[in-house]
C-alpha cells in the first residue's frame, strides 16, 4: 500500500467484521475526497437532492464540534478502495441528556448491509468509551433515517433504534411573489454588514433553543458557520427592530447541486424568529422578502426543511407559504446503556 500503509491505524470494534473489510483511522485530507464521493452518491441513490463539494467537505471536517477526527472517525476499506465511513460525537441537550451521535456513510455499490452494521457497531464501541470518560447521567444513542432509505431504517430498528422525531424536506416549484406577506409594523429588513455577523449568529442561537433537540453551539460550530462556502449575506433577509435582530432568513444557491439535478433552486433556510417578534407574521414576511432575490439569480424554486413538530407551527407556516412535502427522514435513538 506504499506511503499510506505507514500511517495506517486499525480501528477498534467490538463487533463483527466481515472477511476483505478493514476498518482503520482517518487519513487526513486524502481520505476527504472518496469519503464525499460515497456521502454524495448515497444521497443520490436514495433521491436526496443535498450535495455537498469537495471544499465543503473538507471545511466541515476541519472543523468538527465534539469529535475527534484522529480518534473519532472510522474508514471502511475493500481491496484498498474507501467503502464507507462514520464518526462518533456528542452533544448535551438543555435538559442534561448526553446524545452520542452514530454518523455512518457505506456506499451500498461496493459494500454490503453487514459493512453498514460492522461500522455502526465500531461507531457505538467509540461512543461507549468517549462516554466512560464522562458524569454519570441520562445517555442516548443517536443517529438518522428516513423513508427514502428503507433498508437502512430496517437495520437501524435492528439494532435496537426507535424514531423518535420526524422531518420533512418540502419544495415551492415556483418563486411567484407570496401575497399578504407585510413586514410587521417597526420593523426593517438592513443589508448585511460584517459587524452584523455575531449578532445574526446570536440570534439564531437564541430562537433556536426552543426547538427539538437543541444544543448550546460551540466555537467549532461557529466556525463552521464563518467557513461555510454557500454563504452569500446578500441573499440573507434580517428583519431589525431598532438595534435588536427580531428574525432572520439565511438563504443560499448551491451551484453544484442545482447542475447535477438540472434545475435552479435556492434554499430559504436558517429561518428563526425570536420569542418577542413571533406570532405576527414575521417568518412569513422574510419568506417573502427572500423570493425576489433568488429570483433575480435565475431561480425558479425554493426549498427548506423543517421538524414536522415544531412547537412554533412552522410547518403550518410553511405550508402557507406554498411549500410541500417531498421527504422525509427520521432521527433515530436508543439508550446507550
Amino acid at each position: 500500500m506504499g506511503e499510506a500503509s505507514a500511517a495506517f491505524r486499525p480501528f477498534p470494534t467490538a463487533g463483527h467484521v466481515p472477511a476483505g473489510v478493514v476498518l482503520r483511522h482517518l487519513q487526513p485530507p486524502d481520505d476527504y475526497a472518496p469519503m464525499n464521493a460515497i456521502a454524495n452518491a448515497i444521497r443520490t441513490a436514495k433521491g436526496d437532492n443535498f450535495f455537498t463539494t469537495d471544499e465543503q467537505f473538507a471545511k466541515f471536517y476541519d472543523n468538527l464540534s465534539r469529535c475527534d477526527p484522529v480518534t473519532d472517525v472510522a474508514i471502511a476499506e475493500i481491496d484498498g478502495r474507501i467503502a464507507g465511513y462514520g464518526r462518533a460525537a456528542w452533544h448535551d441537550e438543555l435538559d442534561g441528556t448526553r446524545i452520542y451521535e452514530v454518523i455512518p456513510f457505506v456506499d451500498p455499490t461496493v459494500a454490503g448491509q453487514d459493512v453498514f452494521t460492522a461500522m455502526v457497531g465500531a461507531i457505538e464501541a467509540r461512543a461507549r468509551a468517549i462516554a466512560a470518560t464522562h458524569p454519570a447521567g441520562s445517555k442516548l444513542f443517536e443517529t438518522f433515517g428516513g423513508d427514502l432509505a428503507p433498508e437502512r431504517d430496517s437495520l437501524l430498528r435492528a439494532a435496537g433504534y426507535e424514531a423518535v422525531r420526524f422531518f420533512y424536506s418540502m419544495v415551492r416549484p415556483s418563486l411567484d411573489d407570496l401575497p399578504d406577506a407585510p413586514l410587521p409594523s417597526g420593523l426593517e429588513i438592513r443589508e448585511v454588514l460584517p459587524e452584523h455577523i455575531p449578532l445574526i449568529w446570536a440570534a439564531d442561537q437564541e430562537a433556536f433553543r426552543d426547538h427539538w433537540g437543541y444544543t448550546p453551539a460551540t466555537d467549532a460550530d461557529y466556525q463552521q458557520f464563518l467557513t461555510n462556502p454557500v454563504n452569500d449575506t446578500s441573499l440573507w433577509r434580517i428583519a431589525w427592530d431598532g438595534d435588536e435582530i427580531a428574525g432572520q432568513v439565511r438563504s443560499y444557491i448551491s451551484a453544484e447541486e442545482n447542475a447535477r439535478h438540472g434545475r435552479f433552486r435556492g434554499y430559504t433556510e436558517s429561518i428563526s424568529v425570536r420569542r418577542p417578534w413571533r406570532r405576527r407574521g414575521l417568518a412569513r414576511a422574510l419568506i417573502a422578502a427572500s423570493f425576489p432575490l433568488l429570483r433575480a439569480r435565475g431561480m425558479t424554486e425554493a426549498a427548506l426543511g423543517v421538524d414536522t413538530e415544531n412547537t412554533s407551527g412552522a410547518l403550518r407556516v410553511y405550508e402557507g407559504c406554498g411549500f410541500r412535502p417531498v421527504s422525509r427522514s427520521a432521527t433515530y435513538r436508543k439508550p446507550l446503556d
